[in-house]
């Protein structure tokens, strides 16, 4: 989702893929079936973020692995959420709730004086990144909402990803830190849509605002039944890609040559955060002929069977390859102004990385670090990376520390 309120040109006419590749790694073939498990990570895969949303009916997420965004935009950002968007996220379970049957339902809602209410969540975690030389896939098993175009003028529904920096300055430094768009849709198009986000505000490499986008692409009986969206970033390659896929297929492809070395590294080279949302209203849709309207309905949601994220290490011509992820990642100890940090020395590790809130810190050769110089009765969220010259492993499991009085 764009970070501007207007889009230059309607997205069907936005830069087409090149260089198409075949998928690397196949979880879900094809249309996910309606409460389908978390796919296993295929050997050589590991499985570094996922939730099946089985809680029970009428309950909100799950709050270790999600938080809501609130209100029209983030403290500090662009009001309507920089999209010209009209409703207002809640954390209210009426939009945002498990269903009790495996799905999480974000509802939006128009209220009798026509005002949408509607829900938006994203990972507490940040650090979701692709090991150096290797691979990070991240896939859903999504439903769009069940409208089409005579009721569903204004629909956005979304699933996609930030750079972890966007979090501490309400995502002011768009499109720079990047965003991955693995699913959108407008309008209740039988149609999808997927995008990167990079470079400068106004054109720049990535034609900003409108960005390097597949076009709209046929999605025949997603707003109907469940399918699997998907990124992949691949950084075992030369020039490194980023694919899209539907239902297993790839049918979107970004390389880094087509928007330069510097600008590629800072829209993926570091982790992100996953955001689920149904917007109403806004510049994309209105590309496509507006809303809402008079017609569009109020109340039909967004079903989500599970959202995961997996990473496969990479390796080096010369046969060595990046450590494994630290194990035994814990709090060591804190005070009101500090947190201790231990976890277990990695074979073949040369230093580790240190995140807080994804967002690399420090570098240490030991297995303890100590940040300090915190605020009292503040949370903190860390993680670990482990180094050696093949490249960096993912991160550790964020743990989330607050700071005594």
């Amino acid at each position: 989702m764009s970070f501007l309120s207007t889009r230059p040109a309607p997205w069907c006419v936005l830069m087409a893929a090149v260089g198409l590749a075949a998928p690397i790694l196949l979880l879900a073939g094809g249309g996910g079936a309606a409460n389908a498990a978390v796919p296993a990570a295929p050997a050589g895969w590991t499985t570094v973020f996922s939730d099946d949303f089985t809680g029970s009916s009428g309950t909100g997420v799950n709050s270790v692995n999600w938080l809501y965004d609130t209100g029209i935009g983030y403290p500090g950002g662009a009001t309507n959420w920089g999209t010209g968007e009209i409703e207002t996220m809640t954390s209210s379970t009426a939009n945002v709730y498990h269903d009790g049957a495996g799905h999480l339902v974000i509802k939006p809602i128009r209220d009798g004086s026509g005002n949408w209410t509607s829900g938006r969540i994203e990972t507490q975690r940040t650090d979701l990144a692709a090991p150096a030389g290797g691979i990070l896939r991240i896939e859903g098993s999504i439903q769009q909402p069940n409208v089409n175009t005579s009721n569903g003028a204004g629909y956005w529904p979304a699933f996609w990803t930030l750079g972890a920096a966007a979090r501490p300055v309400g995502a002011t430094n768009w499109p720079s830190i990047g965003e991955w768009d693995i699913m959108e849709n407008i309008n209740g198009r039988p149609s999808v849509f997927s995008t990167l986000h990079c470079g400068t505000v106004s054109g720049g490499p990535c034609n900003e605002t409108t960005g390097i986008g597949s076009g709209e692409h046929a999605c025949g009986g997603c707003n109907s039944s469940f399918h699997t969206y998907a990124v992949e970033y691949d950084r075992s390659v030369s020039p490194e890609q980023m694919r899209f896929y539907l239902d297993g297929s790839n049918y979107h492809t970004v390389t880094a040559t087509q928007v330069g070395a510097a600008t590629w590294a800072a829209a993926t080279q570091h982790g992100m955060f996953i955001i689920l949302n149904v917007a109403i209203g806004g510049g994309f849709p209105a590309a496509f002929g507006g809303g809402p309207n008079a017609a569009t309905v109020s109340g039909v949601p967004m079903l989500v069977d599970y959202v995961a994220a997996y990473t496969k290490p990479g390796s080096t011509s010369g046969g060595g390859s990046a450590p494994s992820v630290p194990t035994g990642f814990t709090i060591a100890g804190t005070t009101s102004t500090s947190v201790s940090l231990r976890w277990n020395a990695v074979s073949g590790a040369t230093s580790y990385n240190i995140l807080r809130a994804g967002i690399k810190i420090a570098s240490t050769t030991n297995t303890t670090f100590t940040d300090s110089r915190l605020n009292p009765r503040t949370p903190y969220i860390y993680s670990v990376q482990a180094v050696n010259a093949a490249g960096t492993s993912a991160a550790t499991g964020e743990l989330t520390v607050t700071t005594p009085a």
